[in-house]
């Protein structure tokens, strides 16, 4: 019921339409309740009488039939037309909530959770909850309607017949709620499954140029085969519940008619029924059983809705690990000045990473980050904007920690240049002024001039209106990483972090490159993680990282002279 509570606060915005919906759906369901009755007093009263006045009352028929019919078909087209778009909006409004939702989510959750699987959610699944937000309302009130109505008439036609009629419903009823459990089960595996289709597509079709160039492309086929026939079983499976479903609920309504039948005839045989009364009793067993077939399609309709929102509650509940303190504040006025307190860290689930670490970089100063993959570099860095939280100590920007300011303005005064430049798909314009959004023309030029690719811009048939292909695809690594870094110089943070940002460079981009981040770090707090020293040696203090904790710290000259890890790094690369 929690789940149900949930669900139907999406129809709150559209109460109005909604309520009309159910008040067409009535109507609709009144007329064709409506309809066997005037037959019955036709045929039992007013086509008995002498043909002058039969005559005469067939206009006033017709006109009462016709307007009916209008009535319904008006109510059919709202029904159709504006239900489905009201199921449309609860489908916009429940993805727009997702998205947000993922947005909010903290890096962690992007740690264990696929794309694919993601992007299934956010469209296949959404789409079934659309379809059954339009019609399971409906359809289960039209058939309520008719069903309690019908049966209401049958009672009032003979009462012995409808309760005979009222058990095999009530078997037909327990069949159904038996296979039902089954049916949602294999619904659910089957929306697990079309999202590892879509996460296995995703992860082939990015890394395509490594699949081709290691030309694995058979490798990649029999992956995704075996999810796609993995896919199939589930399929498979499900159909099999579904067959079972609705052949026995076909054998069920087989059993209604034929219980009229010989029920009818032996109440006809003792006289406790007239003939005509089975007549008109077909006709009602024919608007009795209808809402009951609607019904068994709806449970397939319910089935894969409650999977698919039972996904979309998975996420929407899941909640982010990084967030605002109650009383956060905004940090204003930033000088940069940035301090690691005994700060310790280690993933969920994982060994610890770092262990007690201490140190203080002074406003405007630079300080470098050496030491060997997976020392924990990287996730000092991803402390300091909180993609992570400390799990002990703390950190601090400007004396504040971290956790009591707002992630907005936190992240805002800090700029993240990464080794992986991610471009999205669109102009290099926009992609620039992503670092500041509504940045006029003349700002997002003097950012691209400062990281010196404004003359390569311009030499584009298009300039800064060329498109950039997925991920950046149509541009080298030089120019998507100047594009980065004229983002940042258009963001113009108090706080840089360069990650890695030349190491996947060669050496003449490097140059260019390495020229460009002097200039965006140019009186700016930054912290610098390299593997290539040469781009370090001008650092305020070298701090290097080796395991859990700092193992050596001090400008370049003084742990060339110490002659401890950091030289022997050194010597390695230059000697």
């Amino acid at each position: 019921m929690n789940t149900f509570r949930k669900f139907a606060a999406y129809y709150k915005p559209y109460r109005t339409v909604f309520y009309l919906d159910l008040i067409c759906a009535a109507v609709i369901s009144a007329v064709d309740l409506l309809y066997p009755q005037l037959l019955r007093r036709a045929a039992n009263s007013w086509f008995r009488e002498a043909p002058s006045r039969i005559l005469h009352s067939l206009p006033f028929l017709l006109g009462g039939l016709i307007l009916l019919y209008l009535i319904q078909t008006l109510c059919k087209y709202y029904v159709t037309y504006q239900g489905h778009v009201m199921g449309t909006w609860i489908e916009r409004d429940m993805r727009k909530d997702l998205f947000d939702h993922y947005e909010k989510l903290s890096f962690s959750y992007y740690d264990h959770n696929n794309t694919g699987q993601m992007m299934s959610k956010l469209v296949s699944d959404l789409f079934e909850i659309s379809e059954f937000a339009h019609h399971g309302p409906e359809n289960l009130f039209i058939c309520t309607i008719k069903i309690i109505g019908s049966f209401i008439f049958l009672i009032l036609i003979n009462a012995k017949l409808a309760i005979l009629l009222g058990i095999v419903v009530l078997c037909m009823v327990f069949f159904c709620l038996s296979q039902n459990a089954r049916m949602q089960e294999t619904f659910m595996d089957n929306r697990k499954k079309i999202g590892d289709i879509n996460a296995r597509l995703q992860d082939t079709l990015s890394g395509i140029r490594v699949v081709q160039s290691f030309a694995n492309e058979d490798i990649e086929r029999n992956k995704f085969s075996r999810s796609n026939e993995r896919f199939v079983h589930s399929r498979d499976a499900n159909y099999r519940a579904m067959g079972r479903f609705h052949a026995g609920t076909l054998l069920f309504q087989g059993l209604m008619y034929t219980t009229i039948l010989i029920g009818g005839g032996f109440l006809i045989a003792a006289g406790s029924m007239a003939p005509e009364d089975l007549a008109m009793y077909a006709l009602y067993i024919g608007i009795f059983i209808s809402p009951l077939q609607i019904l068994v399609e709806f449970t397939e309709m319910f089935q894969k809705g409650l999977s698919g929102f039972k996904r979309f509650l998975s996420v929407t509940e899941t909640s982010p690990e990084i967030f605002d303190a109650p009383k956060a504040r905004v940090l204003t006025d930033t000088m940069g000045r940035i301090s690691f307190q005994d700060v310790s860290f280690c993933y969920q689930d994982g060994e610890p990473v770092l262990s007690h670490v201490s140190f203080d970089i002074p406003a405007g100063k630079s300080v470098a980050l050496v030491g060997p993959s997976g020392g924990g570099k990287t996730t000092i860095c991803s402390l300091l904007p909180r993609f992570y939280d400390v799990t002990g100590g703390a950190v601090l920007v400007d004396g504040c920690d971290v956790r009591t300011l707002t992630l907005k303005s936190l992240r805002e005064n800090i700029g993240l240049v990464q080794q992986e430049v991610y471009l999205f798909g669109g102009t290099i314009r926009e992609n620039i002024a992503y670092g500041k959004p509504g940045a006029s023309e003349a700002e997002i030029i003097e950012a691209a001039e400062k990281a010196n690719i404004h003359t390569f811009i311009m030499e584009l048939p298009d300039g800064y209106d060329t498109f950039v292909g997925e991920r950046g695809a149509r541009l080298s690594g030089g120019q998507k990483q100047r594009i980065s870094i004229a983002r940042v110089f258009l963001k113009n943070p108090p706080i840089l972090i360069l990650d890695e940002a030349t190491s996947a460079l060669d050496n003449e981009s490097e140059r260019h490159i390495q020229q460009s981040l002097e200039a965006l770090s140019k009186n700016r707090t930054t912290i610098t993680i390299a593997h290539r020293l040469s781009t370090i040696q001008n650092a305020d203090e070298i701090i290097v990282i080796d395991g859990q904790g700092i193992a050596e710290r001090g400008t370049h000259q003084a742990l060339l002279d110490t002659d401890g890890v950091y030289a022997r790094y050194y010597k390695m690369q230059f000697t």
